[in-house]
């Protein structure tokens, strides 16, 4: 009942910051002087294009942007009507893209579903990693087992994505035949799902996880070790190995219960790293995420496109956030006393 009552509390504490954050993201993407329509209406009038301003003109009353700040804030996110009535996030409009002429929904509708897909993919792929070879690190500190995971760990840290995305498409092309570039093979784009297309991503999954699961994994993997080292130091366990708890045993059942508390914290920074990481490695490999999308629309400051995908990448976040606190309150026991003094 009362973890219940904790999550309840952690969804409201959820809501409320992503209020808090929708105000910062569209007050960030208004920052730059002009929007996408101002900036089209002044070069239209520069090169005497009557019809294409009054198109623009249209579009700023439209979707009211020739409005206070404020107001379309508020028409943004649904709590205020607009022209078209209550029509914002909440009632699940995302507005308009102006440099793609099209529906917001209409360009990340794909492109949403594969961006959690391949990022919940290297999440699996970081924690599948890190995990076994944290732990041997540890168990095995300062041998040829410690120092062949550190060298892995750091190579993982100082490759960059994009360089090592390319050496993988080079080699895992020529020697393992995999795919170049995208995550399904062209004909199965637009397709609705099939046993075979589902294969077709599952194998052009392969070298994104990898390269977007590398710097985690060796990043957590350092973290894991750290912890573990410092538990295995710790009185405690002198005194399990004095009353003769077999190793394996002793290191599950309590320096890794101890040192696992950070790990599981770290869910609610992975995934969002990971989205905002893969944006160059997207653009490289060619991927159907959000990523590219989210470039094109900060570089030509299209509000719509730009604020939903923050939006989205701050949804994450704060989805993360709450999985990593809701493990941890089952995980550790100071936690939850904690949660019931609360």
């Amino acid at each position: 009942m009362m973890f219940l009552k904790y999550a309840g509390y952690r969804f409201v504490t959820m809501l409320l910051t992503l209020g808090v954050v929708s105000i910062l993201v569209f007050a960030i993407i208004n920052l730059p002087p002009g929007d996408y329509l101002s900036n089209q209406i002044a070069e239209l009038r520069a090169t005497g294009q009557a019809e294409g301003v009054a198109k623009a003109e249209f579009l700023r009353t439209e979707y009211a942007l020739d409005r206070p700040l404020w107001m379309q804030y508020l028409i943004w996110i649904g709590a205020a009507p607009g022209p078209q009535g209550f029509s914002g996030l909440i009632q699940g409009d995302f507005g308009w893209s102006f440099e793609f002429d099209q529906p917001v929904a209409d360009i990340v509708g794909d492109a949403l579903w594969l961006t959690v897909l391949v990022n919940l993919a290297a999440v699996l792929f970081v924690y599948v990693v890190a995990l076994p070879l944290g732990m041997l690190a540890a168990a095995k500190s300062e041998t040829w087992v410690d120092y062949s995971a550190a060298f892995v760990g750091y190579l993982g840290l100082a490759t960059p994505n994009f360089l090592l995305a390319l050496m993988l498409f080079y080699y895992g092309h020529k020697y393992m035949g995999l795919p170049i570039g995208g995550l399904m093979s062209p004909e199965f784009e637009g397709e609705p799902m099939s046993p075979a297309k589902v294969q077709s991503i599952l194998i052009h999954l392969i070298v994104p996880t990898f390269v977007i699961g590398t710097s985690g994994a060796a990043a957590m993997m350092q973290r894991l070790r750290a912890n573990m080292l410092d538990e295995l130091s710790k009185p405690y366990v002198e005194t399990a190995k004095a009353k003769g708890m077999s190793p394996a045993r002793l290191l599950a059942k309590y320096p890794l219960r101890m040192a696992f508390n950070p790990f599981v914290a770290d869910i609610g920074n992975l995934l969002p790293a990971m989205v905002s990481g893969s944006v160059l490695v997207s653009v490289v490999l060619g991927l159907q995420t959000i990523g590219p999308s989210l470039l094109i629309a900060l570089k030509s400051q299209d509000q719509f496109l730009a604020g939903f995908v923050l939006m989205f990448v701050a949804l994450l976040t704060l989805i993360g956030t709450m999985v990593s606190d809701l493990l941890l309150v089952l995980l550790d026991p100071r936690i939850r006393y904690g949660a019931r003094e609360g």
